[in-house]
């Protein structure tokens, strides 16, 4: 049998102590009386036979009650669950052109936005985060912690990853982060809003090693059909510059074929509400069935031990006043 208890309440057990030295002080000093049918070979020793033993019984009845006091409990295993999940890594355009103001407060705002209403659709699904520019970098692997996930998409900011587009390179990367999944379904869902001009490799080359991973692809465009404006900082009197950039900008025919390849879907999002369409159409996915370890499972004490220390002191009580004739 496993020793390896665990105590809700452990200060609780002081009460049982308190109880220990009441028990200690009435067997010696408030109802101590000589017991005239001892037999004469227990009466010769100097302390009685049979009084020890009633006197341990009763200690033992109160270290069990005090024990039962602390509220132990014993863990048995895990409660294992079967959750319905799909692995998704979100692939984020980071370049200086997301902070154009045709989507409201601009692009890259409205992204983030719509990535954490999407987490918060799916609790289940094991979500993460590659974000590029010139460079790509995995923000955040599959997790389920809503509240990390929404924290670390709140604090991503633009300029860390140089200038430029590199759409094969972080797609590569959430195919690298995909291969050890075990969900049925993997996607990547990408938002961009340009044309991948850098990196090793092309998006079509990153997109046909997702579909050899069975890994579909999700790609959004984002930015409208005019031209529009983007922050360039202020002028010297401390008013804010613009600088025009032209619209359908965005490379729609290389998303459309990174979605064919991967059996994903292409959406043009050219205002706020295109990018809900997304949302829809991943919730319709067939989800893999996993365990999960949940909580633990625990085998309550409390009544076994108190159960037995009840019972044991009721022993000692009945020999001290039955056999040694002891109490009031």
């Amino acid at each position: 049998m496993s020793l390896n208890y665990e105590f809700q309440h452990i200060h609780y057990a002081i009460w049982g102590a308190v109880g220990l030295i009441f028990w200690i002080i009435s067997f010696f000093y408030i109802f101590k009386k000589p017991q005239l049918f001892i037999p004469k070979k227990y009466k010769k020793r100097g302390f009685p036979f049979l009084r020890s033993v009633f006197f341990l019984v009763g200690v033992a009845g109160w270290l069990y009650i005090a024990f039962a006091l602390a509220g132990p409990r014993r863990p048995m295993g895990m409660d294992k669950n079967t959750i319905e999940v799909n692995d998704i890594f979100v692939v984020l355009d980071l370049s200086r052109s997301m902070l154009a103001e045709d989507l409201k407060p601009n692009r890259f705002e409205a992204a983030k936005q719509k990535i954490q209403e999407f987490v918060s659709l799916f609790p289940q699904d094991r979500i993460g985060i590659v974000i590029f520019a010139e460079k790509v970098f995995t923000l955040l692997p599959l997790s389920t912690d809503l509240n990390l996930i929404n924290k670390m998409v709140a604090q991503i900011k633009l300029g860390a990853l140089g200038d430029g587009t590199n759409i094969g390179d972080a797609l590569a990367l959430g195919v690298g982060r995909l291969l050890q999944s075990l969900a049925k379904n993997k996607v990547m869902i990408l938002l961009t809003d340009g044309v991948s001009n850098v990196g090793t490799l092309t998006p079509l080359q990153a997109a046909e090693m997702a579909a050899e991973q069975k890994i579909k692809i999700y790609t959004i465009g984002i930015g409208g059909a005019r031209d529009a404006r983007i922050p360039v900082g202020p002028n010297m009197f401390g008013v804010q510059r613009y600088q025009m950039i032209p619209g359908g900008s965005v490379d729609e025919k290389g998303l459309q074929e990174i979605a064919r390849l991967t059996g994903g879907k292409f959406y043009m999002a050219r205002d706020n509400r295109a990018l809900e369409n997304v949302l829809k159409d991943i919730n319709k996915l067939e989800r893999t069935q996993i365990e999960q370890s949940g909580k633990i499972i625990y085998e309550e004490l409390f009544f076994k031990f108190l159960l037995n220390g009840v019972l044991l002191l009721i022993a000692a009580e009945l020999g001290r006043r039955l056999i040694l004739r002891e109490g009031p």
